[in-house]
């Protein structure tokens, strides 16, 4: 009997439809998929962040970039949108991630090209060869709430 309350208690624990709210869920979703000025800026920044970090050969502080870098938006968006076949959705979501990706490229450029240090670290060597692992943990890492 303790068994089978356990059981109900960790099925109604774990259930995740009963949270879900399908409207609100897309509107979110449709919302963070908009690439902002807000967003650029923070994207900047986190750019920034980043770079120093990889300079300065600090795994807490690219860790730290990552956490309020803003690209998820997009890349939740072009993935919902292909999974509930929205595909006005995925070309704006598309879009924006492209903008991001050049902001994020043209940003790192240009620090690099100011940046005083001149020897490779090992966190920027790390970065060069990524492993299943890094891919697994950036996945995990990223999930939406």
């Amino acid at each position: 009997m303790k068994t089978l309350r356990y059981f109900s208690y960790t099925k109604k624990l774990l259930d995740l439809k009963s949270d879900f709210d399908e409207e609100g869920t897309y509107s979110l979703i449709r919302a963070n998929s908009e690439f902002k000025s807000g967003n650029a800026w923070g994207l900047i920044f986190a750019i920034f962040i980043a770079s120093i970090g990889l300079n300065v050969n600090s795994t807490a502080v690219i860790i730290g970039a990552m956490l309020i870098s803003p690209l998820m938006g997009p890349i939740v968006g072009a993935g919902f949108s292909l999974g509930t076949h929205d595909f006005d959705l995925f070309k704006r979501s598309i879009k924006n991630l492209s903008y991001a990706v050049l902001i994020s490229v043209l940003t790192s450029t240009l620090f690099f090209l100011i940046s005083p240090s001149g020897s490779e670290k090992s966190e920027l060597l790390a970065r060069t060869q990524p492993t299943f692992y890094d891919v697994l943990i950036a996945f995990l890492v990223e999930l939406p709430e």
